[in-house]
């Protein structure tokens, strides 16, 4: 029996199965919908590693040069993506992705027939290859990393690949999007002069256009630039926290303003339009906290220094040195020390509430909401006092403090969960009746001061 009519019996055997009942599931225990939940995940990433080698194979018999005989066009379709589409019932950017994913796979054995004796050749990104046809990595985790990542540059394989190893790591801790973006800054950083070019060629697709569709409806198309991107989100951002679950506000006149935002009949989209438009008929005369309240809007970069690109505080997003010398040149600098280890230095205890330059420092270290699965970024987070303030003596210090979005820090008091520290070491979720679980650091920067270990 070979592989494949092995496979097909077994993928039989499950399809033959119905979808359970939703009413059935609703009387499971909560132990049992997870299960159920986690079972779904296997055979989803068992599924997408078939379908991504399978597309890779398709995508090589499916070139433009095959022209009308080659697999894609021979059954109808322009091309591999449109055929995977097709077959899987999913989105244009999903077939697209399964392409790429098979297509990495391939690398290595392209140009290897079954009757070469040195047989297939390793890629860099051989461990995700592995991680994938064994169920440790999503299609899109693949994916992310790779993208992240980009092509080697020459002379530069052995770091990719150790890079790769150590970004695998982060697959069960990070959102895709987070991974993502921790492989875009590794690359930046192993890359610098390449982390320059991306950045300019990012800079000239800046673009906007308005056109009138049919309806009569004018409509706007932005492209931005890093910075552009940047700043908008910013705006947006300070106009429109307390809407989007940012920090709760003290000042009686904010918590007003606060309220107000969070009952205004406005859908987000519309409160975003109306603020853009705002801040355009204001223009340069602009009153700031009338338009966008205690929290101005504006980018701010965290550089470590000798690294050679910065990134924004919310998002992470690297920016080359050319552009971090720009925007120190427009907004100054503020200066956070830190140990070997990370960790900000010691503000004291002068404020029940932690400062803003002890905000930034634990935006610096924790990079956003540091609860496990969670992709908040550090402006809407609000710092947790892991010693309770009066009945522990707690001290306002960024040692003892850590990164928590509105939702998991409300969670975490009301739920009986607990965060400790020993020292400098790790922050550790107690949650009640369940096993501790070591916090984790999303920031970029983490690679800074605790970079992967070199290559033996």
């Amino acid at each position: 029996m070979d592989f494949l009519t092995e496979l097909q019996g077994r993928v039989d055997a499950v399809t033959s199965m119905t979808v359970p009942d939703a009413a059935a599931v609703r009387a499971l225990p909560d132990d049992a919908v997870i299960a159920l939940m986690r079972a779904g995940a296997d055979l989803v990433r068992f599924g997408q590693g078939i379908q991504a080698v399978a597309a890779g194979v398709a995508a090589s018999r499916s070139r433009p040069a095959d022209g009308h005989g080659g697999l894609a066009q021979s059954r109808g379709h322009r091309n591999a993506v449109e055929m995977v589409q097709g077959l899987s019932g999913g989105s244009k950017a999903d077939a697209a992705r399964q392409v790429r994913i098979g297509q990495a796979l391939l690398e290595g054995v392209a140009d290897a027939s079954p009757d070469d004796a040195a047989g297939p050749v390793e890629t860099w990104h051989e461990c995700l290859d592995r991680a994938l046809r064994e169920g440790a990595c999503t299609a899109a985790q693949m994916d992310a990393i790779l993208r992240g990542l980009g092509v080697p540059p020459e002379g530069a394989v052995d770091v990719w690949r150790l890079a790769c190893e150590q970004l695998l790591l982060e697959v069960p801790h990070r959102t895709v999007e987070d991974l993502r973006l921790a492989a875009q800054s590794v690359r930046d950083g192993l890359d610098p002069e390449g982390a320059e070019e991306r950045f300019l060629a990012r800079f000239e697709r800046r673009s906007f256009r308005m056109w009138t569709d049919a309806d009569g409806v004018q409509r706007a198309s932005f492209a931005f630039d890093d910075d552009g991107a940047a700043l908008l989100r910013s705006v947006i951002a300070a106009a429109m926290r307390p809407r989007r679950g940012g920090p709760r506000f003290v000042d009686s006149a904010e918590r007003e303003r606060a309220k107000a935002l969070v009952e205004d009949p406005r859908s987000n989209e519309q409160l975003a339009y109306d603020v853009i438009l705002g801040v355009l008929r204001a223009g340069a005369v602009a009153d700031a906290e009338k338009v966008f309240g205690t929290r101005q809007p504006g980018v701010r970069v965290v550089i470590v220094k000798g690294a050679p690109v910065g990134h924004t505080e919310d998002g992470g997003h690297p920016l080359p040195a050319p552009a971090v010398e720009q925007q120190i040149c427009d907004t100054g600098v503020r200066e956070v020390t830190v140990d070997s280890c990370g960790n900000p230095l010691d503000v004291g205890r002068e404020q029940r509430l932690f400062t803003p330059k002890q905000r930034i420092a634990l935006a610096v270290r924790d990079g956003g909401c540091t609860w496990p699965g969670c992709g908040m970024q550090a402006s809407y987070c609000e710092a947790h006092h892991i010693d309770e303030w009066s009945a522990h003596k707690g001290r306002t210090d960024v040692g003892r403090g850590v990164l928590l979005c509105r939702f998991h820090h409300m969670n975490l008091h009301h739920r009986g969960h607990r965060i400790t520290r020993d020292a400098l070491g790790p922050f550790v979720l107690h949650p009640p009746g369940g096993p501790p679980v070591e916090l984790r650091s999303r920031s970029p920067l983490r690679w800074m001061w605790d970079p992967p270990p070199r290559a033996a």
